[in-house]
């Protein structure tokens, strides 16, 4: 292998497979790898893969097709949860040369050799239970934001879930060194850190001793006495697992953000114990409503699933007037695909496609006016923003503390700041156009 060799990456997913990538990254620059764009051609390129997404197949495909149209010489190694799940499937996709699962992708450096073609792809897996090290992983590409991995795996049985059998048992790092990361964060001047995960409320599990030694109360409460960072964002967290504790905390923190994102999947209860979710309706209910008593400018971001196997009107109905009533900002919606190897496919009637696609819109049109009116309530206040790299037509672009979108008139000079912002009004894009407030910036 050249030591001038080159690589691009490609990943697909969540957050915490940015982090993953992000640090097998800087693995192969000490390895003598120089990062360059997808197309430009480099000698190696590495595909992250989801297992969440209901085309990973096609996208994978895809990806292969477009490296190997740049560099038809390049080595291609696709790693990550359809990884893990579709060893042999991915190998027969022409152009791959290395497979690797769970484990293996993070000794992706040795199994490299020199680089040449193969013929056949080479698999390197695993079963999913002998997966039990934490590999610790955090992203630094962005100059302001972070995302830092402080949880892998899952222990829930979700009925429509691949991700246990993609990422294995529930598992985390130390608190120590979380600490350390985030402080090594710190240090490259990035202001923001957002914490990730698998199942983040989950955090503080001993595979070993099978004993909870520390929480992630524990572990936030740890993470905001730390100087060097200005905001600390809790990324998606199960509605069970998110205390009054946790809430009240973050209420009264110093660096942790009024910001929650948690899934909710159905407003149905019926449905919620066919998807065995271990919480009904009324638990949301109460968590939401902790939040805005504690935190009333709090941004609450929601998951839900349409199309559910069985869902009935009635059942989409319900979720659609339980969102409706609630006071959240924003959803994601997912609409519902067949899973191989969970059990969801079983239960009975199939929703029948053009249905499940037709309460995905009826939930995203939801989604838009409740983020409207969400946006409306701050119109006219001033709220403090960081300011990100994203930069078009002399405006730079940041969110607030409570994930508001906006921009000011500026340069690259106010990139990585935090300014206060009075946000004046929202623009076609839904995004506040809003003016420095200079005398209160720092």
């Amino acid at each position: 292998m050249s030591r001038s060799s080159t690589v691009a990456f490609h990943t697909l997913g969540c957050k915490l497979n940015f982090a993953e990538t992000s640090t097998l990254a800087r693995q192969l620059k000490e390895g003598g790898f120089s990062k360059v764009d997808f197309d430009a051609g480099p000698d190696l390129y590495v595909i992250n893969t989801c297992s969440v997404t209901d085309n990973a197949d096609k996208e994978c495909r895809h990806l292969v097709r477009r490296a190997l149209s740049t560099n038809p010489d390049a080595f291609v190694a696709v790693i990550g949860c359809y990884a893990q799940l579709k060893p042999e499937e991915i190998a027969s996709i022409e152009g791959v040369d290395i497979v690797l699962g769970a484990n293996e992708k993070f000794n992706l450096l040795q199994f490299l050799g020199e680089l040449n073609k193969k013929e056949h792809a080479s698999i390197h897996s695993c079963e999913i239970e002998q997966v039990v090290d934490f590999k610790s992983s955090y992203s630094a590409g962005d100059r302001t934001r972070a995302f830092l991995k402080v949880q892998d795996g899952c222990d829930y049985t979700c009925s429509y879930c691949t991700i246990p059998k993609a990422r294995g048992f529930s598992r985390s790092d130390t608190m120590e060194n979380i600490v350390r990361q985030a402080k090594e964060i710190a240090s490259l001047g990035i202001r923001e850190i957002v914490l990730t995960g698998v199942n983040i409320g989950d955090f503080g599990l001993n595979l070993t001793t099978g004993q909870r030694h520390e929480t992630f109360l524990d572990l936030i409460r740890a993470l905001d006495v730390l100087e060097g960072i200005d905001r600390f964002r809790i990324s998606s967290i199960e509605p069970n697992l998110l205390t009054d504790e946790i809430i009240e905390f973050v209420a009264n923190s110093r660096l942790f953000v009024p910001h929650f994102h948690i899934p909710l999947q159905s407003g149905s209860d019926r449905i919620l114990k066919l998807m065995r979710r271990r919480y009904l309706r009324q638990v949301y209910i109460e968590r939401v409503n902790k939040i805005k008593q504690l935190l009333p400018h709090a941004c609450i971001g929601v998951d839900v699933i349409v199309g559910f196997p069985s869902e009935t009107d009635e059942d989409f109905h319900d979720t659609y007037t339980f969102l409706s009533d609630l006071d959240i900002s924003y959803l994601h919606v997912f609409t519902y695909s067949e899973r191989e190897g969970t059990d969801a496919p079983e239960i009975s009637p199939a929703v029948p496609m053009n249905i499940r696609k037709q309460r995905n819109k009826m939930l995203r049109i939801l989604s838009a006016k409740k983020q409207r009116a969400f946006y409306e309530l701050h119109q006219n206040s001033t709220r403090t923003v960081l300011l990100e790299s994203e930069i078009k037509d002399g405006k730079v672009y940041g969110h607030t503390d409570n994930y508001l979108r906006v921009c000011v008139s500026g340069d690259l000079q106010l990139v990585n700041s935090l300014v206060q912002t009075e946000l004046m009004s929202l623009n076609d894009e839904g995004v506040f156009e809003g003016r420095l407030v200079p005398e209160l910036t720092h």
